[in-house]
């Protein structure tokens, strides 16, 4: 077992917390952890996914995840006021309610309590739009990246002393990912104690003065950022070299993968118009996308990425234009659609989490996809679950455990393992490397290469990662206030060449 190693605070501390151990019916979640949170600084806490990150901020309020058991030898946060944001956004957005009515009760409600921050500074500090027709929407009707900005400016209007930031810039275009860490590094120089969970490093270099990483539960080495450059620990030496690695791995040669591929679309976009009310997304957008081959969406959160791929999917109806699948034309929401066409097309959401049943176990509701759409027996429905799950590297295990249980990269990766159960041959992920550890990442990213050269899989991706982008996609396209900018891709430099007068700007 890896030694517990505790922190020796530098000043003063705001939260202690000992022999924090966590546990669910058959698994140890976090053993025995001991922390010192300081005070006004920024504080980071790394690990690959299901290392009890989540678990360890959570028991730092004291709170547990439902069907986990949370014990402490001793926690001191006297006097703390608590905000937290958590990975997956959505899961504490009010969907019923608009979103300026919801932000005017918490300032309400903050204000009686002797906090007195205004709605719009604390959507200019998260970078949210503050204009009237952004305030009159539903929560729904954001992108992942604005859902979260969106949830760190209610937590702001509380005036928190201490913000604890699960995965803080995942998901988001590199300007707003800038912004954020802007505002975590203002903040803290204000004297606000901030903890961010994160699998960017970068992000840890460039805000953080205290770095806790976290392997199987335990906590196994503290330090300042300076640490991973010269540590020793298997564990950090791991993750940094991971970390390194995501950003070479589009070095494949894509030309070759695409000199095979047949000339005919499987799924093609013509014209299509689609919007939310009276405000319009997507203006007269084309897309097409051949077997074997991936397009990348791009371009800053709220440009439209989102709505042209549940479009596609038949989630969201467009108002003009036309969605074709092996040339032959699909309707605009999947309850029309034939069982077939459903299976064809598999979506990977942002948010993981709050795409499963929170009440049923995640066996359960992967085997659903191969019986209800392709018909599967029982027996060859669980081998379709088997073989996605060993995709992904998750096990079997845990597919046992209710969504709750799992930390925020093992629900993506049983995202990916619920579509892939169904065998598509058009996959549409959403920002589907958020939330991964640099190893899990790089082993996703192989597991989608492997599945558009080797099965002729369709695949769109939304992603603001440019790894990613790098890695997989043969064809870009600059979403630009919905309006498409198809961008040449050098194979050779892998960067996007200036095409039509457009360039990548994301």
């Amino acid at each position: 077992m890896t030694e517990t190693v505790q922190v020796v605070p530098t000043q003063r501390t705001a939260i202690r917390v000992r022999g924090v151990t966590a546990t669910t019916r058959d698994r140890i979640l976090v053993a025995g952890v001991d922390l010192d949170i300081p005070e006004g600084a920024v504080t980071a806490i790394i690990g690959s996914s299901g290392s009890g990150k989540t678990t360890t901020a959570l028991a730092l309020m004291g709170e547990h995840r439902p069907g986990v058991t949370l014990s402490m030898d001793r926690r001191d946060a006297a006097g703390v006021r608590f905000g937290y944001v958590p990975q997956q956004p959505s899961a504490v957005l009010n969907p019923v309610l608009r979103i300026g009515t919801v932000l005017d009760d918490i300032a309400r409600a903050a204000h009686r309590a002797g906090y007195r921050v205004p709605v719009a500074d604390a959507l200019h500090r998260a970078g949210f739009p503050s204009d009237p027709a952004m305030l009159r929407r539903y929560p729904h009707q954001l992108s992942g990246g604005q859902q979260q900005r969106l949830v760190i400016a209610q937590t702001l209007l509380t005036n928190p002393t201490c913000l604890i930031m699960d995965e803080p810039t995942t998901g988001q275009d590199p300007a707003n990912r800038a912004a954020i860490l802007h505002e975590i590094t203002r903040l803290s120089e204000q004297n606000l104690t901030v903890v961010i969970l994160t699998h960017d490093l970068d992000a840890v270099r460039a805000v953080a003065q205290h770095v806790i990483v976290m392997a199987h539960g335990q906590v196994t080495e503290t330090g300042d950022p300076g640490m991973l450059q010269t540590t020793t620990q298997a564990q950090t030496r791991a993750l940094i070299a991971a970390h390194s690695l995501t950003g070479r791995h589009g070095s494949t040669d894509r030309a070759t993968a695409r000199t095979t591929t047949p000339t005919n679309a499987r799924v093609t976009m013509d014209g299509v118009t689609a919007g939310f009310r009276n405000t319009t997304v997507l203006q007269n957008f084309s897309l097409s996308i051949k077997p074997g081959e991936c397009v990348a969406l791009v371009g800053p959160s709220g440009c439209g990425k989102t709505t042209a791929a549940r479009v596609l999917a038949g989630l969201h109806p467009p108002t003009a234009g036309s969605v074709l699948l092996d040339g032959r034309p699909l309707v605009g929401t999947t309850r029309r659609r034939t069982l077939e066409q459903a299976a064809a097309i598999a979506y990977v959401f942002q948010d993981a989490k709050a795409a499963f049943d929170p009440y049923r176990t995640v066996w359960e509701q992967l085997l659903r996809g191969p019986v209800r759409l392709r018909g599967a027996t029982s027996r060859e429905a669980a081998a379709a679950v088997r073989t996605a799950l060993g995709q992904v590297g998750l096990d079997e295990q845990i597919a046992w455990e209710r969504p709750s249980a799992l930390s925020g990269g093992e629900a993506q990766r049983a995202a990916i393992a619920r579509a892939l159960a169904a065998a598509p041959s058009v996959l549409i992920c959403d920002e589907v490397t958020t939330g991964l550890d640099p190893v899990a990442q790089g082993r996703v990213l192989d597991i989608l290469t492997n599945l558009i050269r080797a099965h002729d899989l369709s695949l769109l991706v939304i992603s603001h990662d440019a790894a990613v982008v790098d890695t997989l996609a043969d064809d870009v396209v600059d979403m630009n206030g919905g309006t498409p900018v198809r961008c040449g891709y050098d194979d050779v430099s892998s960067v996007c060449r200036p095409v039509r007068g457009g360039c990548c700007s994301w």
